[in-house]
């Protein structure tokens, strides 16, 4: 059901400017405490896993409550729980300046990310409903670009702040953004929600958020507790027992949060593995390298901000151009080439020695290979489900994304721990030290690991860490070249034929 009254062109491209200023505060909040994260250690203090957790906290509550954001938006209404999002999500900013402690900071980023799944959920779904056709996918190419904006001034608008203000400034930035979005969207957003909605799918939403919970703890705890830890064995049975709950759920409900028969087919396949594409091959990227080039490599918070932009400033522009592109070229072979792209520059980049001057063409290699899927994604995402469940396909695809960013992250924030302690135990330190001193160093403290491990000066640290992170890209780009190739063939199998007949089989289900 949409409200009676109707959005003229100037009211409709407002409404897009809401929902535009909403995103551009999501990356914003996830680059900015990557930046500070030296100068929140040492104010707040905290453990390695602690401090992994500012990052991580906001990540896990996104992705795991934004698909069911998008069953609230089609159930309850999707400017209701866009505005709704909004106000919790400056309450959580607000909350995580004035954090005493990086226990109650951690608490107020995970609220930050469900304010953040709402606000994004309800908003992209109201956007699905103002635009049709050619004019949606332009639509969702600028939410893509404001995407980019934010990715792209963040580590630099941050570091700018941190200098002037210090860290806890970075969150007055979003918030303030977020009240302009809120205000606008109040004015101009129209009241919509799908007629068929029979309420949210509680047991899909809790089984799902506890799955996703467990396991992002468990990857997390695994490194500095060991993987044969009786915890981290029982987080990760935990996440494969609610995963398979889950499924159940999902096959028996009626109305679930997520359709499972889209899975049959190769184009929504396609889609989900464009969601998750960039994990591995960006956003990763976006956090280790700041803790890399501010608390391995000495430099400004500045310095890394405008290296930052080389990575992130790609996506200013080219979402917008992939999506004029996209009227002649097939989007299998943007999103397939771009991804090939970025998996190149990942290459080039572990070859590549830590000088700022030499970091900047690989940084913008794997720039441009990400921006040119990324304005195709969100549009894409919408495109395989009835308009009237546009919050399903928002939240599915979302959910997709963020799941699988929060997951990547913990995953290679381990993976990098583990490579460390590799180089650090081959240079003569124990099992026990070496594991320990490389989950310091995966925060970027150099200091407090050479005072840990005193037989290891700084620049035997740094250069474990170096090699390690090398080996890491190698992978990060392996995994970027199978992703490119699934995501091919998914969507080039998806032709308008198909794509009729998901539309259909969505229809038939709900």
């Amino acid at each position: 059901m949409t409200s009676k009254t109707t959005t003229g062109p100037a009211e409709r491209w407002l409404v897009l400017l809401s929902v535009c200023l909403a995103a551009m505060t999501m990356p914003l909040t996830f680059t900015g405490p990557a930046v500070a994260l030296s100068r929140i250690a040492a104010d707040l203090g905290g453990s390695p896993i602690a401090l992994n957790w500012v990052t991580n906290a906001f990540m896990l509550t996104f992705g795991a409550s934004v698909m069911a954001s998008g069953a609230l938006a089609d159930n309850h209404g999707r400017k209701r729980i866009f505005l709704a999002g909004l106000c919790l999500y400056v309450l959580a900013s607000l909350g995580a300046m004035l954090a005493p402690g990086i226990v109650w900071f951690d608490l107020f980023r995970a609220a930050q990310g469900i304010g953040s799944a709402l606000a994004f959920a309800g908003g992209a779904s109201a956007l699905a409903q103002e635009f049709e056709g050619p004019l949606r996918l332009r639509a969702f190419s600028f939410l893509g670009t404001s995407f980019g904006i934010g990715l792209a001034f963040g580590p630099i608008a941050s570091g700018l702040l941190i200098s002037a203000f210090g860290w806890r400034s970075i969150f007055v930035l979003v918030a303030v953004l977020a009240i302009a979005s809120a205000v606008l969207g109040l004015r101009t957003i129209r009241e919509s929600r799908d007629p068929d909605a029979t309420g949210l799918d509680w047991a899909g939403a809790g089984t799902f958020t506890i799955a996703l919970a467990s396991l992002t703890y468990g990857v997390l705890q695994a490194p500095q507790s060991g993987w044969a830890d009786p915890l981290v064995i029982g987080l990760l049975a935990a996440a494969v027992l609610f995963f398979t709950a889950f499924v159940v759920v999902e096959r028996r409900v009626r109305r679930p949060m997520l359709d499972l028969t889209l899975f049959r087919f190769p184009r929504f396949v396609g889609v989900q593995f464009l969601a998750a594409a960039p994990a591995y091959g960006f956003v990763v990227l976006l956090v280790l390298l700041p803790i890399r080039f501010i608390g391995i490599e000495g430099m400004s918070e500045i310095e890394a901000g405008q290296l930052m932009i080389c990575l992130s400033g790609p996506l200013l522009i080219l979402p917008l151009l992939a999506g004029q592109l996209a009227r002649w070229v097939a989007p299998a072979t943007v999103c397939g080439a771009g991804l090939l792209i970025a998996a190149a520059g990942l290459v080039w980049l572990s070859l590549t020695p830590p000088v700022a001057v030499a970091l900047v063409a690989p940084l913008v290699l794997i720039g441009v290979g990400i921006a040119l899927p990324w304005g195709l994604m969100d549009g894409l995402a919408v495109s395989v489900v009835p308009r009237e469940r546009a919050g399903m396909a928002v939240g599915i695809f979302n959910t997709t994304r963020v799941a699988c960013e929060g997951v990547a992250v913990a995953i290679v924030t381990a993976a990098l721990s583990g490579f460390t302690a590799a180089q650090l135990a081959a240079q003569g330190a124990s099992s026990r030290d070496a594991a320990t001193a490389a989950q310091l160093l995966a925060t970027g403290n150099v200091g407090e690991t050479a005072r840990h491990l005193p037989t290891a000066n700084a620049g035997v640290l740094a250069q474990a860490y170096e090699t390690a992170f090398d080996r890491l890209l190698i992978v990060l780009a392996a995994i970027t070249i199978v992703t490119a190739l699934v995501v091919f063939l998914g969507l080039r199998r998806g032709s308008a034929v198909e794509h009729g007949a998901v539309r259909l089989a969505a229809c038939q289900e709900g």
